[in-house]
Parts: structure tokens; C-alpha cells; sequence
């Protein structure tokens, strides 16, 4: 490195105004509003704005943050569903030197207290629906924060905090001078994970990595400036995996969707002319199971990225046959979600649709923008490329969290020799993509065998009558744990035991069938992984 510093090309070419500037996602809204000031930015229910209208609104926001008190480096909380007033959130808090905290809206109060404490709000915008869960959190954290209610034309009546409402809190107000953070360093969001266990953990972000992850999650999805995107991934979760900011970045549309149902997604893409959408395996498999009457024809192929939970290959096949082009992307709140891909390879189409499938339930390869992923040995290692060793998914590069919001033995425990360790076991395959075969916690050791829970969900999901399928570990005294399985039936169809231990035992090895059962819903978190936490609980004995 000392030898660098005396590089010809290094000396008195030094950082400046003209060909530096610090990496922020308030870049892509500056810059559409110039290019594409009359294109359609935003619409919801029967609004759209153009871009022109769009950032005066986020400019006039952040004015409004700044009038209020918060100070640069506060915290602005917003509790509200996917709209205008969340997606403007996302550029009004960060262009007030302020840092962004979505709250997921099915919490219960006790948790939005907490994060309303531990994150130190300054300010709370609320969307009507949730004023009686906010109002219950504001009361338990046993100090006042100005509250700014959302009155959605969608939310139900006569719910109210008596706080100033949003649109006309902000009327009065001039529109912000554009501004970039000094630092690209600096937080720009706060993102909570859904935490199985105990209080969940602040997640930092930084307006380089929310930039980065931005242009990686565009340049995955293939968005361009004719692009609509469906809002059918909560924008709390991730910030939207930062395409909040990549459908900006490219002039897109943003197509906003209050409640995600099944006839309402197929409404929207007929009458949005949607191009692209994400969603959990829980999305895919609730447009594959609906009922015909609630289907519309697709006005063309839509791409949709998946993610959370590892899909099972069935529901990949099952949505393509839909006429959907499934996409497979793999992240956490850690690494602003999307940071691997399960990038198509040329191939890959002219396979049949199963064998497609399977390849695509793979997580892939680091995203565009990640610098790389592995799976780690115990000793910090990279495994053999053998799609058969077992090690840690890690990941490192520059859409890498900040860090765990006052949480520093959290932060140096998922930091390890250079990685960030992401607690998912998994393999490295011969073409050098990892595939996760499992949370540490959800192998399941029979006998001495490991046992993938992903590897036997994957079987039942293909049983014609099974919609869902979870597995976990269930004590047994000869073995020491063997299979469970939670099974949730499709409408109008039925399965037993017997039949499901066959299916299985034409598809696995014995020791890895599942020698107990449960029928009924699974238990998920808001953005649908299925809490399997609740379910080891199940399959203890009383």
C-alpha cells in the first residue's frame, strides 16, 4: 500500500466536487424527475402522480420533516401499508438528513412500542387502519412523538389518532432543495427483522449500499424504463428490497397494492399492464391455487422474483404454468435481501419445465453489486465444490448491513473473518452456485443422519393434494429426532398419512420420510416464512 501512495497516478489526483459524489438513492428521484418529469410514477386506486408531481411531494415531505424537529440522524417511523405516502417515505426521510424506520404492520403494539423505543422516533405517520395498534404503542412507551395520521381511501372509516393528516400536513410546506448526504456512510434506513425469538434486531443501512443493492436488484429483474412494478412485496420488509428506489432508478412504474389477495393481483396486472412483481413462496402458491374465477389471462409473460423461505421446486413449476417467468433471488434483512441470484443460464430454457425447476430453486450465484458468497467451513473455509459438503451461506461486499442498531455483540457475531454469516447451511455446487439445504436449526439429525427439512418439503409440496408443507424435528426416543411433517391440504382434496408416506417413500430415502403428521394452517410471519420455531414447540410432548 505504500508503495501505491507514491503511484504516479495517485499523486495530486485527489477527490473532488466533479468526479466525486457520494452514492444515494435520492440520485434516481432527482434525475427521473428531470428525464421523465410527465411519465407516470406512482399510481393507487384511481391517483397517479408523474414524476414532476412525485418528488415535489417528497421534496415538500422532507420540508415538513424538518419543520416538525427532527433533527439530521433521527429516526422517522411509518406504520402504513404500500402506497404513495410509504414509497415518498423512502426519499422525503433521507433528503431530510433523517433515517427511515417501516414498521411491518402486523405487529402487535407491545413490538411497534419496542421499536418505537429502541429506534428513538421523532416522528410517527400512521395510516388510519392501524390507529387503534398505534395508539396502544404510543401509550406504552410512556412518552409523546408527534404523530401525522394517513387517511387512505382504502382504509376503513371513522379511525382516527385526531393527528394532523398527512396531505395536509405537508400542503403548506415549500418543496426541499435537492442534497446528498455528506458521507454515503451515513444510515438511511432502519429495517427490523421479523425475529422468530426475543425482540427483533435494527438492521443499518447505508445510502451506498441501499444505492448499490438498488441498481443490483434492477439489473437482476431486467427493469427498464417501460417497467410496472407491482407492489406485492411490502415495502417495510427490506425497504421493498430496495426497489423502492431500482423501480425509480429506471423511471418505472410504481403500481401500488393496499392488500395483497390473489383476485387483486390478477386485476392489477390486467389493468396495470404489470411487467414485473415479487413475493414470497406464500404469494406464488396462493396465485397457483386460485380459484378460476378469480384468475385473469396474462397480457403477457410477468416476471415474478421470488424469495424467503427456499421455494420448492413445485411451486416454481406450478407458477411458470401459470405464464409467469419465475425468478429465484435470495437475501435477508442483513443484506438488503436480494443479494444472490439464481442467474438463468442459456440452457436452462430449452430444458423441460421440472428439470428447469429444480435448477431455479437453487439461490445462486452473488448479485451484480455483491462482491461474493460461499458456504464457510467451521473453520472459515470455503467447502469443496462437490454440491455435497455441508457449511455456512456468507456473504461480503458493499450490500452488507452497517450493522445491528445498538446491538455491537449481535453485529460481532454475524461479522466473522472478512464474512457475514447468515446462519443457513448449505452446498457449493460444481458451477459454483450454493444451494441452502437448510437453517442450522432446522436440520434434522436422525441417527446420526443429517436430514434437510427443505429436501422433504420439496417431495410433499409435489403430492397433487398438499397446497403447504413444513418439516421439523420431533424427539424420538430410538433415533433421537425423526421428520415431522405439517401439512396443509388444497381445498376440496384430501390425503392421509398412508398416502403421503407412500408418495414419499417412491422419492426418498427411508430414514428421511416423515414418520409423524399434523394437518392444519401453517403459522407464518408477515412477509410468509413459516414459523417453524411454533411448530419444533408442536412436535414436543406434553
Amino acid at each position: 500500500m505504500s508503495e501505491l501512495l507514491h503511484s504516479i497516478f495517485e499523486t495530486d489526483l485527489d477527490k473532488n466536487p466533479a468526479n466525486y459524489v457520494p452514492l444515494s438513492p435520492l440520485s434516481f428521484l432527482r434525475r427521473a424527475e428531470r428525464v421523465f418529469p410527465t411519465k407516470t410514477a406512482v399510481t393507487h386506486h384511481d391517483r397517479s402522480y408523474n414524476y414532476a408531481e412525485f418528488a415535489a411531494r417528497v421534496r415538500k415531505f422532507a420540508t415538513a420533516i424538518k419543520s416538525a424537529g427532527v433533527k439530521p440522524g433521527e429516526c422517522v417511523a411509518v406504520l402504513a401499508p404500500n402506497g404513495p405516502v410509504a414509497l415518498e417515505a423512502h426519499y422525503a426521510a433521507p433528503l431530510a438528513g433523517t433515517v427511515l424506520c417501516m414498521i411491518n404492520t402486523l405487529l402487535d403494539a407491545a413490538a411497534i412500542a419496542f421499536i418505537l423505543e429502541h429506534s428513538e422516533a421523532k416522528l410517527f405517520l400512521v395510516d388510519r387502519e392501524w390507529a387503534p395498534k398505534a395508539r396502544a404503542a404510543l401509550e406504552q412507551i410512556g412518552h409523546t412523538i408527534p404523530v401525522v395520521e394517513i387517511a387512505d381511501e382504502a382504509a376503513p372509516a371513522g379511525l382516527t389518532l385526531d393527528a394532523p393528516e398527512y396531505e395536509d400536513w405537508i400542503a403548506p410546506h415549500a418543496p426541499a432543495d435537492w442534497a446528498l448526504p455528506d458521507d454515503e456512510w451515513r444510515a438511511i434506513a432502519v429495517n427490523y427483522t421479523s425475529g422468530t425469538t426475543g425482540n427483533p434486531k435494527g438492521v443499518v443501512y447505508s445510502h451506498r449500499g441501499a444505492y448499490l443493492g438498488a441498481v443490483g436488484i434492477a439489473l437482476t429483474m431486467g427493469l427498464t424504463r417501460n417497467s410496472k412494478y407491482l407492489w406485492t412485496l411490502p415495502m417495510f420488509h427490506c425497504s421493498g428490497w430496495t426497489l423502492t428506489w431500482a423501480v425509480t432508478a429506471v423511471g418505472g412504474t410504481h403500481v401500488c397494492l393496499r392488500k395483497v389477495e390473489a383476485a387483486a393481483i390478477f386485476n392489477h396486472i390486467a389493468r396495470h399492464d404489470v411487467t414485473h412483481m415479487c413475493g414470497a413462496p406464500i404469494v406464488l402458491g396462493m396465485l397457483i391455487n386460485a380459484p378460476a374465477e378469480q384468475r385473469k389471462p396474462l397480457p403477457h409473460r410477468v416476471l415474478v422474483a421470488t424469495a424467503g423461505a427456499a421455494p420448492p421446486s413445485a411451486i416454481i413449476e406450478g407458477t411458470e404454468r401459470l405464464g409467469f417467468r419465475v425468478h429465484h433471488v435470495y437475501g435477508l434483512t442483513e443484506v438488503y435481501c436480494p443479494s444472490a441470484n439464481c442467474e438463468i443460464q442459456p440452457s436452462w430454457p430449452a430444458l423441460d419445465v421440472t428439470q428447469r425447476a429444480k435448477l431455479m430453486s437453487r439461490q445462486g450465484v452473488p448479485g451484480a453489486t455483491q462482491e461474493d458468497l460461499t458456504i464457510l467451513d467451521p473453520t472459515g473455509q470455503p467447502v469443496p465444490m462437490d454440491g455435497q459438503t455441508l457449511g455456512e451461506l456468507a456473504f461480503r461486499g458493499n450490500v452488507v448491513m452497517k450493522g445491528y442498531l445498538k446491538n455491537p455483540k449481535a453485529t460481532a457475531e454475524s461479522f466473522k473473518n472478512g464474512w457475514f454469516l447468515t446462519g443457513d447451511l448449505g452446498v457449493l455446487h460444481p458451477d459454483g452456485y450454493v444451494e441452502i439445504k437448510d437453517r442450522s436449526k432446522d436440520i434434522i439429525i436422525s441417527g446420526g443422519e443429517n436430514i434437510s427439512s427443505l429436501e422433504v418439503e420439496d417431495v410433499l409440496y409435489r403430492h397433487p393434494a398438499v397446497r403447504e408443507a413444513a418439516v421439523v424435528a420431533a424427539p424420538d426416543e430410538k433415533w433421537g429426532e425423526v421428520p415431522l411433517a405439517v401439512i396443509t391440504l388444497k381445498d376440496g382434496m384430501e390425503a392421509t398419512e398412508a398416502d403421503l408416506t407412500a408418495f414419499c417413500r417412491e422419492r426418498l430415502a427411508g430414514f428421511k420420510i416423515p414418520k409423524k403428521y399434523i394437518f392444519g394452517d401453517l403459522p407464518k410471519t408477515s412477509t410468509g416464512k413459516i414459523q417453524k420455531h411454533l411448530l419444533r414447540k408442536l412436535a414436543q410432548p406434553n
